[in-house]
């Protein structure tokens, strides 16, 4: 990835939503100008979700979402299609929803759910070039829900302009304003960067979040001096001032924190992309939860990524080897990776979850709100690490 591309998690996701066969792949062929998804009258064409990366003019970089049919009902497998469709709710910025006919029975019942999580709704009706009355459709529609639908025709591009228009007018505000840094840096600050040069970084390359950071501080004009971890104190000592802000990565914040100069702060990727990504508040307040493990707690590890694990990984070694150096050698740690989640959290104490940079925002909120439903206290890597080694209170947290 280049630094002026924008990665797909930080893009803002369009759920398109519908029965079968009601035009939703075509929907997105249409918008994006490209044959992108598979185009069939048989119903059904369309199984696990489609995530394809465009840009949209003029709203910029996007993630199109293509699902099933929530109307899928060919037995076991449609309904797992159908459970498939309603797990992209938790990734979506944005939902189009697509009208055919009267019977909008199923269409209003997403619509609440996708309302309900928080999900800003943009309701179609597609092939009106096939459809007789659509006009009376869509007044029925605005009737009975509340909402004018704007009516398209994939097959003769009609309609695209209007639907842009609805996506770049219902982008949440929290979505445009969000920045990794916050308020964090001045304008032109010194920032050392603590990179992590360990077995889990990609050869010859450097892993998201600090590539993204980099790029931010760029923006912001600021003069960046990137270091190793064995390379700290000596990188410090090269320079004619104290830097402003260090950010390091987590598993070295005992370390730097030791040795760096009282004037600089310190925070860490990880706990910038707890504020970027997710609940700064929650996490926070979720490491509380912490001094409350015992040798008979149940804690969750949750990784976005689904790499392979390897010696000394952070979530599946070093943070378990602290608890359990600290609460006993029984507590109990699972870890989950990528989309799986436990749909049943209630058995969990604390739940643990990474930096997140291969989710969207939206996925993270979901994820906290299902904690919170159950019950759970919910915390990111870098606080975790943080908290374990006594310096929580004196690290700076985004606002």
């Amino acid at each position: 990835m280049s630094l002026n591309e924008t990665p797909r998690a930080d893009r803002l996701h369009v759920g398109i939503f519908g029965k079968r066969n009601t035009g939703k792949s075509s929907l997105i062929n249409a918008l994006t100008n490209q044959n992108i998804s598979l185009v069939s009258d048989r119903p059904g064409t369309t199984t696990d979700p489609v995530f394809k990366s465009m840009e949209l003019h003029p709203i910029g970089p996007v993630v199109f979402i293509d699902t099933a049919g929530f109307d899928d009902d060919d037995g076991e497998l449609g309904a797992l299609r159908v459970e498939k469709t309603a797990e992209v709710m938790d990734k979506t910025d944005v939902a189009i929803v697509i009208f055919e006919d009267e019977d909008f029975t199923k269409e209003k019942r997403w619509i609440q759910k996708l309302e309900a999580a928080g999900i800003p709704v943009i309701p179609v009706i597609g092939k009106s070039d096939e459809i007789y009355g659509e006009s009376l459709l869509a007044k029925a529609i605005e009737e009975e829900l509340g909402i004018e639908p704007i009516l398209v025709s994939a097959l003769r591009r009609e309609g695209m302009e209007d639907i842009k228009q609805a996506i770049e007018k219902a982008v949440p505000e929290d979505f445009k304003r969000k920045r990794i840094l916050g308020n964090m840096v001045k304008h032109g600050e010194l920032v050392m960067l603590v990179m992590p040069q360990d077995i889990q970084a990609p050869k010859g390359r450097l892993i998201l979040p600090q590539v993204q950071t980099i790029r931010e501080l760029l923006d912001n004009k600021c003069t960046t001096v990137c270091t190793t971890a064995d390379g700290f104190v000596r990188s410090l000592k090269a320079l004619a001032k104290a830097p402003g802000l260090i950010i390091t990565d987590s598993q070295c914040f005992k370390e730097v924190y030791e040795h760096k100069p009282k004037e600089s702060r310190l925070t860490s990727f990880s706990v910038l992309f707890a504020a970027y990504k997710g609940d700064i508040g929650v996490f926070t307040k979720g490491a509380d939860a912490i001094d409350q493990l015992t040798a008979d707690s149940k804690v969750l590890i949750a990784e976005a990524c689904t790499h392979a694990p390897l010696e000394e990984d952070i979530g599946r070694e070093k943070i378990p080897r602290m608890l359990r150096k600290r609460f006993g050698e029984d507590l109990q740690v699972n870890v989950v990776a990528g989309s799986e989640f436990p749909d049943d959290l209630s058995d969990y104490d604390l739940i643990i979850h990474c930096g997140a940079c291969m989710f969207n925002r939206r996925h993270v909120l979901s994820r906290i709100a299902e904690a919170q439903a159950a019950g759970v206290a919910i915390t990111n890597y870098g606080i975790t690490m943080a908290k374990l080694n006594g310096i929580l209170d004196k690290i700076r947290i985004p606002e």
